[in-house]
């Protein structure tokens, strides 16, 4: 089966175990696998945000680029891999820089941001994944929050991270 995807499992420590998991599959007690997720920001006080396209849990909602790392795929590898399919932009593995890493019960999760200035007009949405783009201000986030429009997984992700953001992506003033 082509379409079928393996990750890496990891144990409660963060190790390859050397085993690997068909997605899709529910994961055993102590086995773990990897999610990356990137803040893409443009150094003027927007964050780029996809919409997930029907078919997907939590479609019509936004969210910021990432997945699960493929078997075999360093964070920084599967993190440049995922922007690239959901959203055509290209970056090096060094260019993203690390926030932080959490865990849920099945998930290590590492967090990423990149910054880029690009038009929407070059953003290749991927059909099946995302089907909107926009760049969006913390004022107009905070307000996609309230009402929803961001899924409360992503939403929490972002409150987390909101401080650090801002540290890089806040807009010149010009007097």
């Amino acid at each position: 089966m082509a379409n079928q995807e393996w990750n890496d499992v990891y144990d409660e420590n963060r190790q390859r175990t050397g085993r690997v998991h068909l997605r899709g599959t529910p994961w055993a007690p102590g086995e773990y696998g990897l999610v990356v997720c990137v803040w893409v920001y443009d150094g003027a006080g927007h964050i780029l945000l996809t919409r997930r396209a029907k078919g997907k849990s939590f479609h019509g909602t936004w969210e910021n680029s990432g997945g699960a790392a493929k078997a075999g795929e360093t964070s920084r590898q599967a993190i440049a891999r995922e922007l690239f399919e959901e959203t055509g932009i290209r970056a090096s593995e060094e260019e993203f820089e690390f926030l932080s890493s959490d865990r849920d019960k099945n998930t290590f999760y590492d967090h990423y941001c990149l910054r880029r200035q690009i038009s929407l007009k070059r953003i290749v949405l991927l059909p099946g994944e995302t089907d909107a783009v926009m760049w969006a201000g913390y004022g107009k986030i905070h307000w996609m929050i309230r009402t929803k429009k961001i899924c409360r997984i992503i939403a929490a992700q972002f409150r987390r991270q909101e401080s650090e953001l801002k540290k890089r992506n806040v807009a010149k003033v010009h007097c």
